[in-house]
């Protein structure tokens, strides 16, 4: 069983912002020359591109994809989501870490991570 829980959100992008309303519906506003306030229901935003986790575990992208950052739609399971500048991280229920995007400065080198949990909210 794949569990999820809704926190209060703000991202920051370069030349936008997201916010993540009550009903679970994100709202974004600012620069839109690469697609990255096109969002609906999604979660995060990074420099020039926006992610967003669905409530089936998948996850969709929008806006710059210089680096392969938006290259996330084979992705399942995941719990949690994050958009860095030019790439995107994705937290498996199983507690593994994908990533997506330039690896730079190895940013991406999370293929032996493990255990990972999202903090306890109660």
């Amino acid at each position: 069983m794949i569990v999820r829980q809704v926190l209060p959100s703000l991202a920051a992008g370069y030349r936008h912002t997201a916010g993540l309303k009550a009903d679970g519906t994100l709202t974004a506003a600012g620069d839109n020359k690469y697609g990255q306030c096109n969002v609906d229901d999604w979660t995060g935003a990074g420099s020039h591109h926006t992610v967003g986790l669905k409530a089936d575990g998948t996850v969709t992208a929008t806006g710059w994809n210089k680096y392969g950052e938006c290259e996330v739609s084979g992705w399942r399971d995941i719990v949690a989501v994050a958009a860095g500048c030019t790439h995107t991280v994705g937290l498996k229920a199983d507690g593994t870490v994908v990533a997506a995007g330039s690896n730079e400065y190895g940013q991406c080198g999370v293929s032996g991570w493990y255990d990972i949990r999202l903090p306890f909210i109660g």
